[in-house]
């Protein structure tokens, strides 16, 4: 396993494919502290969103300290966020819920879900708990969510101030998003059947493949993901929740927009990548570069799709590092 490295020159700038702020971190890790699937619900409340019970979690460090949202990624949920979440509690007012057809939230078999509907439901909570300004850390399907929530600021529709947005992997530009075949099959007219053959050993093989080969998922980690997917008949709603990558097609000049105007809006954006990611990693680090003015990028060799599971510490890093040099929060 290899140790975390970074690199940079003398000026304060990193001599890397990403300038200004880009960094290469090639990271390996010791284990992360666990949370269990039963604590991590038993730390959780719900809300309603369009009559359904939405579960969330949060902390309460102090009545001043700054907010941030997470949000996770398809197909799982808010526990993907564990290995990080007390050291964020740590500094933040953490609130971290699970989307609708997520987890442990509802997942009606009727229901229009979309990426706006998600950004609805996150400006729901942020008003139900009375928070006026918040920041973003965001994963996969999140991202797109975190890019709509962005649009909204730039087009002043927005319920809350969005003070910063930091990503990681994600299908940011769908002309880079490389989706795996089960991701293409779940939209296909087989999506409906393909779901109800899905196994924990299915799933299993799909997300190791999207990890890097040094940081594979623990069974553990394998066996609490089959269990969000599973819960409340999850995955008779896969094929609708897929529905996002359309989105993102649908919804590219908005999204990306909301990127490439987020520095004139003064709201700083950082990208966190796990390089070997095979859907959203190096290959979209590069589009992002190629489209965003200023990129500021961090790059994690040898991490794949999931880095706050595979690498939280050198995640923690390039976060808080972002939190502290590139705004006061």
């Amino acid at each position: 396993m290899k140790k975390a490295q970074e690199s940079a020159d003398n000026s304060g700038h990193h001599d890397l494919p990403f300038p200004p702020h880009g960094k290469t971190i090639v990271t390996g890790e010791p284990r992360k502290p666990w949370i269990s699937l039963d604590d991590w619900r038993a730390g959780g409340e719900f809300f309603p969103h369009r009559g359904h019970r939405i579960f969330y979690r949060r902390n309460a460090t102090s009545p001043t300290a700054p907010v941030l949202l997470l949000l996770h990624g398809f197909p799982t949920a808010s526990w993907d966020w564990y290995p990080l979440w007390d050291a964020l509690c740590a500094r933040f007012t953490v609130v971290a819920p699970d989307f609708i057809g997520f987890g442990f939230s509802a997942k009606p078999p009727a229901y229009d879900y979309s990426i706006l509907d998600q950004a609805n439901l996150c400006e729901e909570l942020l008003t139900r708990l009375k928070i006026p300004r918040y920041h973003l850390l965001a994963h996969d399907y999140g991202d797109s969510v975190a890019q709509e929530l962005l649009a909204r600021a730039h087009d002043g529709s927005e319920r809350a101030a969005l003070a910063s947005v930091c990503l990681l992997n994600g299908g940011l530009f769908p002309e880079a998003h490389r989706p795996r075949l089960v991701q293409r099959l779940l939209a296909s007219p087989i999506g409906n059947w393909l779901a109800r053959q899905m196994t924990r050993a299915s799933l299993g093989r799909s997300m190791t493949a999207i990890f890097g080969d040094d940081t594979p998922p623990s069974r553990e980690e394998l066996d609490v993901m089959w269990a969000l997917a599973i819960e409340g008949d999850g995955l008779a709603v896969l094929p609708k929740l897929i529905g996002y990558m359309a989105e993102r097609r649908r919804y590219r000049e908005r999204w990306v927009g909301a990127l490439t105007k987020a520095r004139k809006d003064a709201i700083p954006v950082r990208l966190i990548a796990g390089a070997d990611d095979p859907v959203s990693g190096r290959h979209m680090a590069s589009r992002y570069r190629e489209l965003v003015p200023d990129a500021d990028i961090v790059l994690l060799n040898s991490i794949g799709h999931y880095p706050q599971l595979e690498a939280p510490q050198a995640v923690l890093r390039a976060f808080m590092g972002f939190h502290e040099t590139r705004l006061k929060t």
